[in-house]
């Protein structure tokens, strides 16, 4: 579906899998062209999301990128040796105790 102009030149991790990327291409560009469709789910549904604008006004590319939640795929460059995740509902908060 999705093909890149050069050929890759770097490898990242999704999932626990490591897949080609090009250095500087964002997330979201790595993913697609490395067939992986589904970024996250909805928090409420649990239905699949990918990425829809690929430009950062849509949000429905979040990640989980190096250990940080909601991150937009669309907007974060590659780099050798990324490791990123799926999101799986809401990000964790953390606690906050009763004053």
């Amino acid at each position: 579906m999705f093909q890149r102009s050069d050929p890759p030149d770097i490898t990242i991790t999704w999932d626990g899998r490591e897949l080609p990327a090009r250095s500087g291409e964002s997330l979201a560009t790595a993913l697609l062209a490395a067939g992986v469709l589904s970024f996250r789910e909805t928090p409420v549904s649990g239905a699949a999301r990918g990425p829809l604008c690929l430009m950062g006004a849509c949000f429905d590319c979040l990640v989980e990128v190096e250990g940080q939640q909601n991150v937009q795929a669309c907007m974060t460059p590659v780099h050798p040796g990324l490791r990123a995740a799926p999101q799986h509902g809401v990000r964790d908060l953390p606690e906050v105790e009763a004053a």
